[in-house]
């Protein structure tokens, strides 16, 4: 299996046009697209993929869930002493530092990540946030060890938030590699399947801790153990991480660099450090940041800060705060396996363009439902806010990898979408709280949610379409064996092909012989797996 990336999504100065190097010498002619050059999908291996992916992505959520539904309680526990307003905006605010890390994390696995392998440094973050979840469930608290224990808490979640950084570009970066061009969007919005999911999770266990032990209870020792159940959920998911093998187009464009000429691969290759990165590919970082900023600023709204604007604005209880967004949260996740389908039959930009729209012109309506005096309007408000959320979230995973080439692919993506997710995601709740105190209005945050969606239409109106379309610097990436063979014959009138992206002109001998090797090792595992 492997991926492609659309061709048609990357500035042409990214990346040098195969059989040409850098300062526009030619080097060799380019050639023809074999069938030998296309990835044909191993539909176990992908399953394992996949499934071992969304279960990391579902420990970083259900995290994320647990604090978001604990806020309230967290302020108290960690600063007793000081009003209600302030412990919200502590809470929050140690909320929000954890995605000030994040961009320091993606920049470190990143580039480890376009070097070693994506598998490996998966797993390797998937560890640390695991490690750091758990021990925020055995932190003493203010009252054993004072002004520390805030201390300590902010320390573990920079800790989380490091490590976050590079799982969700890895994330994205490994099942869009893994799944086939035509149904890249279906594969990929998976990913953010399980993050709902594990937001869910975080939330139930929350409200059966309000239910059985109450607030007090929950208060003096409860909030500790959803924490602390991060750390048999965290081995699970680590486990399955380790079972997953090698994204196939990382393997065929670091075998392909491995046995070029030095001129050529040096041309086609990774970018030396960050500031060549950001040099080759700043407009595709521009559009990454505007579409994370509107995606995630709604998606955040809907889970991080609803449970304390429905209990703090609103006036309900925790307990109900916390229940009426689990199903809303069920809801979205369902909705977004078939927003991704959509997006593979009628385009990414369609689909973006429709949740950029429609959260700028329903937003206030959701939040006049939400803030109506019945549970039913209610959640017919969430449920809307959840629809907007789904046209904006299932397309990332499948879009925001399609803008850079396999070779800077994990760097592009680690800095671009943590530095959005720092200023736009991890703050949201925090900027939306600090508007609605300013402003007294209870529609503070459709206003936000608005102007966010605002700069993520600038961003799919630059972006190009990348629906059905091989990633660029990626071999293209086929269901069968038949599909293959139609592409390579058909790719001379195919305008959904681009040779220019492809590593053809790296290929040799050795590769193909690589490519049959893996491919019979690839069989091998997968007869073993079924025995």
């Amino acid at each position: 299996m492997s991926s492609a990336s659309p061709a048609h999504s990357q500035p042409p100065s990214s990346e040098a046009p195969a059989g040409a190097s850098a300062g526009g010498k030619p080097t060799r002619r380019q050639r023809k697209l074999r069938v030998g050059d296309v990835n044909v999908v191993d539909r176990s291996m992908m399953r394992r993929a996949i499934s071992g992916t969304i279960v990391g992505n579902t420990m970083e959520w259900y995290d994320v869930g647990v604090y978001g539904y604990l806020a309230v309680t967290m302020g108290k526990v960690f600063l007793p002493t000081a009003t209600s307003s302030v412990q919200i905006l502590f809470s929050l605010g140690v909320f929000a530092a954890t995605y000030v890390a994040r961009p320091l994390g993606g920049i470190v696995f990143g580039r480890i990540g376009d070097r070693i392998g994506r598998q490996k440094v998966l797993a390797t973050t998937l560890i640390l946030m695991a490690s750091s979840t758990l021990l925020i469930g055995v932190l003493p608290d203010y009252a054993l060890a004072g002004a520390l224990a805030p201390v300590l808490l902010v320390i573990l979640k920079l800790a989380q938030g490091f490590s976050t950084g590079g799982e969700y570009a890895g994330a994205t970066t490994f099942i869009s590699e893994y799944s086939p061009d035509r149904k890249r969007g279906f594969f990929a919005s998976f990913l953010d399947t399980g993050s709902y999911i594990g937001f869910a999770l975080g939330a139930g266990v929350v409200s059966a801790l309000q239910l059985t032990v109450g607030q007090e209870g929950l208060e003096a020792w409860a909030w500790r153990v959803p924490f602390l159940i991060a750390g048999p959920i965290g081995a699970v998911a680590i486990y399955f991480r380790l079972k997953i093998e090698e994204s196939p187009a990382f393997q065929a464009t670091q075998d392909a660099q491995e046995h070029a000429s030095a001129e050529i691969a040096e041309a086609q290759g990774r970018p030396r450090n960050i500031f060549a990165l950001i040099a080759l590919h700043w407009r595709s970082l521009l559009i990454l940041i505007a579409l994370v900023a509107a995606s995630n600023s709604v998606g955040y709204a809907l889970t991080s800060y609803m449970p304390t604007y429905l209990t703090d604005a609103l006036g309900y209880d925790p307990i109900h705060g916390t229940l009426l967004t689990i199903p809303v949260l069920f809801l979205l996740a369902a909705l977004l396996p078939l927003t991704g389908k959509l997006s593979d039959r009628f385009g990414r930009r369609p689909v973006m363009w429709t949740g950029a729209i429609s959260v700028i012109v329903l937003s206030i309506p959701a939040f006049l439902l939400i803030g109506a005096d019945s549970i039913g309007t209610t959640l017919l408000g969430l449920a809307l806010v959840a629809v907007m959320t789904a046209l904006w979230v299932s397309n990332q995973a499948a879009s925001l990898p399609a803008l850079f080439p396999t070779s800077s692919r994990y760097g592009g993506m680690g800095l671009g979408y943590n530095i959005a997710i720092a200023v736009f995601g991890g703050t949201t709740p925090l900027m939306i709280q600090g508007l609605l105190l300013l402003t007294g209005s209870n529609l503070a945050p459709a206003w936000f949610l608005m102007g966010t969606s605002v700069l993520g239409a600038i961003g799919v109106f630059f972006m190009k379409e990348s629906s059905r379309r091989p990633m660029p610097g990626s071999l293209p990436s086929v269901e069968t064996e038949e599909e293959a063979r139609e592409l390579v014959a058909t790719q001379d009138d195919n305008p959904l092909l681009d040779l220019s992206t492809m590593p053809l002109d790296l290929l040799d001998g050795a590769h193909e012989e690589r490519i049959a090797a893996d491919r019979a090792r690839r069989e091998a595992a997968g007869t073993a797996a079924k025995r």
